[in-house]
């Protein structure tokens, strides 16, 4: 697992990267705003930008920040972003004795990124929780990543859905997010909202660090 001192060394790598790269985005469209509707989100007009050779920590090329897309559904805001792979604790359950069980996942030499995906309501601006996001990543029709994005909570990035992905190489990628109502008790301003899944459907081109 990367130390704290390894972490605060990967965030500084990250924010020279950033400040070469910036960010522009565009946000995305919804055909419908129904519980049952498809978003169609515009990538972002900077999507894997390559800003030259990437430094490394351990093995590990700092990724410039990226916005895949961005869409919003009854209220929700929905965004998908990318940064550097990281180290995480994937929840597993509890122990007989009331202890949190957690496995460590590392990221490998073949992951592009940590893909996060947030859930914000945009009348109070707090995180969704309890909702469960699926991502599917797509390369000229061809499925090459399909995965649960698991809840996490990040002193860097705060609260997302997130995991590391893997691509083949660089090129244009489709991206779909599956949505699935949070599984969440709900005040009365909220028992029509967020009741049956909804995808968000966008695409990107990705260029890894050299």
């Amino acid at each position: 697992m990367l130390s704290l001192k390894t972490y605060k060394r990967l965030a500084v790598l990250l924010a020279a990267v950033l400040l070469a790269a910036g960010c522009s985005s565009t946000k995305g469209t919804s055909t419908s705003d129904s519980a049952s509707a498809t978003t169609t989100a515009s990538s972002s007009s900077m999507a894997g930008m390559n800003v030259g050779a990437a430094p490394s920590v351990n093995g590990i090329k700092a990724v410039p920040t990226q916005l895949l897309a961005t869409a919003t559904w009854q209220n929700m805001r929905i965004e998908a972003r990318t940064m550097t792979p990281s180290t995480f604790l994937e929840y597993q359950g509890t122990n007989p004795n009331g202890s949190v069980k957690l496995r460590t996942i590392r990221p490998t030499p073949k992951d592009s990124f940590h893909l996060m995906v947030m859930l914000d309501d945009i009348h109070s601006g707090y995180p969704i929780p309890y909702a469960q996001v699926w991502a599917t990543i797509s390369k000229a029709g061809k499925i090459v990543y399909d995965d649960e994005q698991w809840p996490m909570l990040s002193e860097y990035m705060g609260p997302h859905y997130g995991n590391n992905v893997a691509l083949p190489g660089p090129g244009h990628y489709e991206l779909s997010l599956l949505i699935s109502p949070p599984a969440a008790s709900r005040h009365l301003e909220y028992r029509g909202m967020w009741m049956s899944p909804h995808r968000v459907n966008t695409s990107f081109t990705w260029n890894p660090p050299r």
